[in-house]
């Protein structure tokens, strides 16, 4: 098996979530042993972290970050990178630029699972960084899938619900408040629906008639894949 490095810590606990998604799974896998897994938790200051998540804004402060964490992971002698924060992968292209190993691409892995199941359309919930760099709308349109976004005053709904949620201060209300955004997208005619965030997992949202996307489980089960590579 092939050695992991995970870019984490945006949040802590989707970090922690996607670790043991994983573990658990490569046990399923492969009866002999567990997965060499390195996790490097970015410290990013609050101040940082809020402008970037609640407010969209001030993103790139991220980047000396996100370049640190990955060369000391391939110092470490990782095989491959992934970091499972949609936002950030805005600066994929500065960290494969500073390492000679793979990065693995979230955008890119959900995009090949969407063209792989014949989705065609598809709403979009994401922080605002994500729909402002078009992370998922350019992958999407060259691959034939439209995707539906929220309108402004939702948009600004998930950016509190998110910084709750990277702050460990979600409750109930955040997780009724997402399934009611996500209702709204059936009101439109979607019928699939992608969390474009890897933190709204957390609130483990369900719908009865829509089918709901998680980018953080698609982007561990190609994560896996890689792992399991000889």
């Amino acid at each position: 098996m092939r050695t992991v490095g995970i870019i984490g810590g945006l949040g802590p606990e989707t970090t922690s979530e996607f670790y043991l998604e994983l573990i658990f799974s490569c046990q399923k896998l492969n009866k002999i042993n567990r997965p060499a897994i390195l996790i490097y938790s970015v410290p990013l200051t609050y101040d940082i972290e809020e402008d970037a998540i609640a407010r969209g804004k001030g993103e790139r402060r991220c980047v000396p970050f996100l370049l640190e964490a990955a060369k000391k992971l391939e110092m470490a002698g990782v095989d491959f990178l992934v970091m499972p924060c949609n936002s950030l992968h805005a600066f994929i292209d500065n960290i494969r630029s500073a390492v000679k190993i793979p990065v693995l691409s979230i955008v890119e892995e959900t995009t090949k699972f969407l063209k792989k199941e014949n989705i065609s359309e598809v709403g979009i919930i994401s922080t605002s960084i994500t729909l402002n760099k078009k992370l998922y709308e350019n992958s999407f349109k060259a691959n034939g899938i439209k995707q539906i976004t929220l309108d402004d005053f939702q948009q600004a709904k998930i950016g509190k619900m998110i910084h709750n949620l990277v702050s460990n201060r979600h409750d109930n209300k955040d997780r009724e408040e997402l399934i009611k955004i996500i209702s709204d997208f059936e009101m439109k005619g979607i019928g699939h629906v992608i969390l474009a965030c890897t933190d709204l997992q957390l609130l483990i949202p369900h719908h009865p008639r829509l089918k709901i996307y998680d980018t953080m489980k698609i982007f561990a089960e190609a994560t896996i894949q890689e792992i399991l590579k000889n």
